[in-house]
């Protein structure tokens, strides 16, 4: 049984940071690659960055140069560093492993 579960989320200033944490649980963490997507109302999920099994990584367009995704195979945690916020970057915010498991999410708002 895998569980993922996200922390990190909260109200930051255009401009801001912030750090999401996606903590799993089993034992098939560093045999997968884990992504971050995200969800904003009225638009699809997205797949905002993901990282490989040997740490390649893959960003959307939009966030490229501004999001840095990690991992650690020892804690069975991957990272989303945020930098230089945006409002259209208000989510929710969902970990995902292996294409199969979900998190339930982490609310990012961007706002003045």
């Amino acid at each position: 049984q895998v569980q993922l579960v996200e922390s990190g989320g909260g109200l930051v200033q255009p401009g801001g940071s912030l750090r999401l944490t996606c903590a799993a649980s089993g034992t098939i963490f560093r045999f997968s690659t884990m992504g971050w997507y995200r969800q904003s109302p009225g638009k699809e999920r997205e797949l905002v960055a993901s990282i490989t099994t040997t740490s390649r990584t893959n960003y959307v367009d939009s966030v490229r140069g501004r999001f840095t995704i990690s991992r650690d195979n020892a804690e069975n945690t991957v990272y989303l560093q945020m930098n230089s916020l945006k409002p259209e970057d208000t989510a929710v915010y969902y970990c995902n492993l292996g294409a199969t498991y979900w998190g339930k999410g982490t609310l990012v708002t961007v706002s003045s």
